[in-house]
């Protein structure tokens, strides 16, 4: 093939343009950048698992197609432009000129290698971004087609989700990529080393095509406990980090050597619930033994649960006001947002009678789960949401966990109610709903994170008519439908929107993101700290 020849030809052949950029390397400054992550990154295969730390860390390395900006608009990457060629065709120029961290060059067999392995990965975490690709192919070094299995909107979307390496590891295993074998991308900054749970050491690609980043190395540090991340900010180890802590938001306010960066965000914190008919794992009768079914199939027991907790509270005293309560997939002036879904009151006395409308006036017992780290205050959430619920009767017990244990669980399905978290980076609500609320289904690639089993024949088929829509007046109406049968019968049970609130040195500056990725590559310097 075309590539491999190429790719053999060129290691060996840049040399002096290598040279080249060494010189040129010499020309940048040398600066140091230390970033404190608020989770931690559970793999650096870029294709393995999609969440939120997973995807921004590897955006570091590695560059897709497409590249989502911060107000989630799509701009070209990789790719830099595309055309429609028919309902079920889709045509993209890539951008010719770059070369992977190694030297080869970046061609179409690339592009090829990358979007059939995210799409036929074993672990399927991108089957929500992948679902539709039935095939792709190489038009030419420097263009690509896709074909899509029906006509999809968000198509565009969901290339700026997956990363593209190199065809020479399309076969390499998440530990290839882990000890850096395979960590080779064209993105801004070249892999050095990876100790998991702890750091990602980086350098810059001088050669990157959108040119060097100001930083000549960046650390990112993963430091889930609040207290930690703060301290290392306060005490200059690092220079920017995630999810200030409403602890530290008055010491920074109060000092002349840092200061804090807030943005709004589109992440949605909701609660899980297992709706599934063969029972759920930790709801039990007070005395510990086995119900006769499943409570939370009732919805007069998940609106008792929504009703009892008072979410105005938790974002004023727990959140300090860094959050906006929430009652559906996205907030007002969003793509889908619903003026039919009834918001669910704070009321402690009418949770009580729901629950025994339902069968259940003593209550019963449940332990419910979630991460500690992961979303700004979680653990503190989840705590208050446990004492809440044991008010109307519920016995609860509150387990939480690291985010890379819990992460896991969740995904086996094997809690009844959980702490979660969706970022809705597309801004609308198709996006969402195909994970969390479509119907688990591996072939179509939808359900991939609904943990709680939800399956509803009028959701599943309107979901699937809004996708393959292409216009948008006749498709938010749908997305309209899935958000009024998933928040009116409560499915999810809607907690808040996330606001973003950074915190870091008086000389870095950062434009926060609605999908709070903290990416190296846009962090910059102002004036040299006093």
């Amino acid at each position: 093939m075309f590539h491999a020849m190429t790719r053999r030809f060129l290691i060996g052949a840049t040399a002096a343009l290598l040279a080249v950029s060494a010189t040129s390397a010499t020309a940048q400054e040398d600066k140091a950048l230390s970033i404190g992550l608020a989770a931690v990154v559970t793999s650096l295969d870029p294709h393995e698992a999609s969440n939120s730390p997973n995807n921004a860390t590897s955006r570091n390395i590695f560059d897709s197609l497409i590249n989502r900006g911060g107000a989630a608009e799509n701009q070209p990457q990789l790719a830099t432009s595309w055309k429609v060629v028919d309902d079920t065709h889709w045509r993209f120029d890539l951008r010719k000129d770059v070369r992977f961290h190694d030297g080869s060059a970046f061609d179409s067999e690339d592009v090829v290698a990358s979007l059939i392995r995210a799409r036929d990965k074993k672990s399927q975490a991108f089957a929500s971004y992948t679902r539709n690709i039935a095939n792709v192919t190489a038009d030419g070094p420097y263009s690509v087609i896709i074909e899509t299995k029906k006509p999809d909107p968000l198509i565009l979307n969901s290339l700026s989700r997956i990363r593209i390496i190199s065809a020479d590891y399309a076969d390499a295993s998440v530990a290839d990529f882990e000890n850096g074998t395979a960590a080779i991308g064209t993105g801004p900054f070249k892999f050095v080393s990876y100790t998991p749970g702890d750091r990602l050491e980086l350098e810059r690609n001088d050669d990157y095509f959108a040119g060097p980043s100001e930083w000549s190395h960046v650390t990112i540090r993963m430091v889930p406990d609040n207290g930690g991340r703060l301290a290392s900010l306060l005490s200059g180890d690092l220079d920017l980090i995630e999810a200030l802590p409403a602890q530290g938001v008055a010491r920074v306010e109060q000092s002349d050597r840092f200061k804090i960066i807030r943005g709004q965000s589109t992440r949605l914190v909701y609660l899980g619930v297992n709706v599934t008919k063969k029972g759920s794992p930790f709801v039990t009768a007070k005395d510990g033994s086995t119900l006769d079914k499943n409570p939370l199939q009732d919805e007069r027991v998940r609106r008792a649960l929504l009703m009892s907790i008072n979410r105005p509270a938790i974002v004023d005293r727990i959140m300090q006001k860094n959050g906006t309560v929430a009652h559906q997939f996205v907030a007002e002036g969003f793509f889908g947002h619903s003026d039919d879904i009834d918001e669910v009151p704070y009321d402690p006395e009418a949770a009580s009678k729901l629950l025994a409308e339902a069968g259940y006036p003593d209550g019963f017992a449940m332990t419910i789960q979630g991460p500690a780290g992961r979303y700004v205050n979680d653990s503190q959430v989840l705590q208050a949401v446990g004492q809440m619920f044991s008010r109307i009767g519920i016995d609860t017990k509150v387990e939480v966990m690291p985010w890379s244990v819990f992460s896991t669980r969740e995904l086996e399905g094997n809690f009844s109610v959980f702490l979660s978290s969706w970022g809705i980076n597309t801004g609308e609500v198709s996006n969402p709903a195909l994970a969390l609320v479509a119907a688990n289904d591996p072939e179509k690639g939808t359900g991939r994170y609904n943990t709680g089993g939800i399956d509803v024949p009028e959701i599943n088929e309107l979901i699937d008519k809004a996708t393959s829509t292409l216009d948008d007046a006749k498709r938010e109406p749908l997305l309209q439908k899935v958000s009024e049968l998933t928040f009116n019968d409560l499915w999810l049970l809607p907690l808040h929107y996330e606001n973003v609130a950074l915190a870091a040195k008086k000389n870095i500056d950062y434009q926060p993101r609605g999908d709070k990725y903290t990416l190296a590559y846009d962090v910059h310097s102002t004036q040299s700290q006093p």
